[in-house]
């Protein structure tokens, strides 16, 4: 009879808990139609389909998963361990005592209030995954597309919805980071510096991190081979598998800056000829040309007009490109003085830009080097075209490479597999397991540390 009584007792409150559990449930189907608390919310889209696949229950007031919501919310809490401000995850409206408190509040009660924080909870975690993958400000996909948009089949609902699932539900939500080394560098970096509680870093240095960290996020590989071009600090690194190959390089100036931007290099020519910009023309090649018609010569130029057939230089001649310039073009022939240098590596861009050789290497001897018109030269050209056909398995044609650049044969060089380039501005680097900063050349910095000052 008593175990019988027992049994009676456990059945009804398994009811009337289960009967409780569906009042929130409905609280938060209601909540998701109120536009009042879809407002509120950062990627309201991205929260609706994460409850609707799980029946609108609550996903983080739930004795069963305790350990997981507090392991959440404790995420949230340290979020400036990964560059990110805890203001963008409602702290104003929830935290891990608030948490415990309505969770340990008979399920009877508050059931608007339980389903709201629940909300907003899954909102910040979403908000959260997001941040931590595309970053906050990216200039590609804005929250909006986010949430509306599977993008390069990312959804954060989803990668949500999986954690809980898992045994090691941080390590799912973690995985989502870039795996670039830079960014796995200021990673570790912050880490080791809140494991020791040793917050030795500089404000100054701290808010270099965070923006650098953003603009990480905004590059998507997870190639283990690849060049990174880092305008700031004038340097081109070759990544293949564990193995990284550094490289001095010559960047745009302030006035014809080098773009950000990501493509991939699918051959390299020796002995090339070069095309000059019919800006460069212009403004700064025809004025010398006029005072001395000699200069043509001397640097190997010479004019074509518009049918791309070559012009004689006479003083009438010159009267006539004078007036209508842009009804013609030079271009340089290979050798020493090509301002290409031995080889140029192509990749496409919709900014006419490329990465080459070239015939000043005295100039790699500055420190500043921010001197070209937007294309990348590069330091021992030759080395990183050699490396590249090593690593592409071709290494039996580095001989003819050698003897092509050396003795200025034009010939192409088309790789099996594409390599990869990402020319990013990076103003902080972790070396050596230290911050090192670099001047703002492009002065990039200003604004994005103020979006990131207006949410602290």
């Amino acid at each position: 009879m008593k175990a019988f009584l027992t049994f009676t007792i456990i059945l009804c409150f398994a009811v009337i808990t289960q009967a409780q559990d569906l009042k929130t449930t409905q609280e938060i189907a209601s909540s998701l139609k109120d536009n009042v608390t879809l407002s509120k919310l950062h990627y309201p889209k991205s929260v609706m389909r994460f409850y609707a696949r799980n029946n609108s229950e609550c996903a983080w007031i739930n004795a069963q998963k305790s350990d997981q919501s507090e392991i959440a919310m404790l995420l949230l809490e340290y979020s400036d361990q990964f560059g990110l401000s805890l203001s963008d995850y409602h702290w104003d409206a929830i935290s891990l005592q608030k948490l415990r408190n309505l969770r340990d509040t008979p399920a009877e009660k508050n059931p608007n209030e339980k389903a709201v924080f629940d909300i907003l909870m899954t909102d910040a975690l979403i908000s959260f995954i997001n941040n931590l993958h595309f970053g906050k400000y990216n200039p590609l996909y804005d929250s909006s597309y986010i949430d509306t948009n599977d993008v390069n089949g990312f959804r954060s609902e989803d990668i949500l919805t999986n954690a809980r699932q898992q045994k090691d539900f941080l390590k799912t939500i973690l995985e989502v980071q870039p795996k670039i080394k830079a960014y796995t560098d200021f990673q570790n970096y912050l880490s080791a510096l809140y494991a020791e509680n040793d917050c030795i870093a500089s404000q100054t240095e701290m808010e270099k991190i965070m923006i650098n960290m953003e603009r990480l996020r905004w590059i998507d590989t997870k190639d283990t081979t690849y060049i990174l071009v880092n305008i700031p600090s004038y340097t081109l690194k070759l990544y293949h598998q564990d193995t990284v190959f550094d490289f001095k390089v010559i960047i745009g100036k302030p006035t014809t800056r080098t773009p950000v931007l990501r493509s991939s290099i699918n051959y390299f020519t020796t002995a090339p000829d070069w095309k000059v910009p019919q800006s460069i023309f212009v403004k700064e090649m025809l004025p010398k040309i006029l005072k001395s018609p000699q200069y043509l010569e001397s640097h190997h130029y010479s004019i074509y007009d518009k049918s791309g057939h070559q012009v004689e230089i006479s003083s009438s001649k010159l009267k006539e490109i004078r007036q209508n310039p842009y009804r013609y073009s030079v271009r340089q022939s290979s050798g020493c003085d090509n301002a290409l240098g031995a080889v140029v590596f192509r990749f496409e861009n919709s900014y006419g830009i490329y990465l080459h050789d070239t015939s000043q290497k005295q100039l790699f001897n500055k420190e500043e080097r921010a001197l070209s018109h937007g294309c990348i030269r590069v330091e021992n050209a030759e080395k990183l075209a050699s490396l590249m056909l090593k690593n592409d398995g071709s290494a039996n044609k580095i001989p003819i490479l050698e003897n092509a650049m050396a003795e200025y044969k034009r010939k192409d060089f088309v790789l099996k597999q594409p390599v990869p380039i990402i020319i990013t501005y990076l103003t902080c680097l972790i070396i050596d397991g230290k911050p090192v900063l670099y001047k703002d050349i492009y002065h990039l910095d200003d604004s994005l540390e103020n979006m990131f000052n207006q949410n602290k």
